[in-house]
């Protein structure tokens, strides 16, 4: 079985509501809200154990975005994640709620990404529009939504990629609730797990986590299929995160 067969037939068990159920992960509490807003707060806050990152997001309220920050505050009172006080937590679900009152998530993005279908500008001009609103710093604020992309970043934007492909795609797996955004210009979600397992299954050369692999990864997944590069994502992470890669090499 070559690469790509072996690929199209992991995307093809694993992107799916039982593949997803199988382990913890962050869309398994984001996807029954089919709500845009909810599922980047979803993403951005996926980094460190899987396992942590649900129990932290379903103790969340997110009916909060909907209030006044007064209640904001008491809703969110105690949560705390990682690099987050609670005073950063509050401050996020602020800056979402104050979002969620001016501007569509998706009209804001697609004024980035449509000058020239760079997923980049889009994720650009979305946080330009989010650190707009709020003048609320730290640094785990600042960890969570990330700095604003430069000309040429050099870091992989893994939760942000996440996020647009649970926008995007649109199958058992993702949501598809952006109808505007071609999936073909999608870009992996380079997560440790996924760097690791393509460099093992020889889809990437490049030794250095960043923007750079992201690129190269992408780029290759698209000789695979070139309208749906990023349906390879999850499949990729899962043989990492279960270590079933092991057991594929000895094969």
């Amino acid at each position: 079985m070559d690469i790509k067969e072996l690929l199209d037939l992991e995307a093809g068990k694993k992107n799916r509501d039982i593949g997803l159920m199988e382990a913890a992960d962050p869309l398994r509490v984001a996807k029954p809200y089919r709500d845009d807003i909810i599922a980047l707060i979803c993403a951005l806050f996926a980094y460190g154990n899987a396992k942590l990152i649900e129990k932290f997001l379903l103790s969340l309220d997110f009916s909060a975005l909907n209030d006044d920050e007064e209640t904001i505050e008491k809703k969110l009172q105690g949560r705390y994640y990682r690099f987050q006080t609670n005073k950063d937590v509050t401050e996020i679900f602020k800056t979402f709620a104050r979002f969620k009152k001016e501007a569509s998530l998706e009209d804001i993005f697609l004024e980035g990404y449509k000058k020239e279908r760079k997923v980049v500008d889009g994720i650009k001009n979305v946080l330009e529009k989010l650190y707009s609103l709020n003048p609320y710093r730290t640094s785990g604020y600042e960890f969570l939504l990330g700095k604003v992309p430069l000309q040429n970043p050099s870091s992989p934007y893994k939760r942000w990629n996440m996020f647009l492909r649970w926008m995007v795609r649109d199958d058992e797996l993702d949501m598809g609730l952006w109808k505007r955004v071609d999936k073909a210009d999608l870009l992996i979600p380079l997560d440790v797990h996924t760097f690791n397992v393509s460099k093992k299954l020889g889809l990437l050369n490049r030794k250095t986590y960043d923007f750079k692999a992201v690129l190269e990864l992408t780029q290759t997944l698209r000789g695979f299929d070139a309208k749906d590069p990023i349906k390879y994502d999850f499949a990729l992470y899962r043989l990492g995160q279960s270590k079933e890669i092991e057991k594929i090499i000895k094969q």
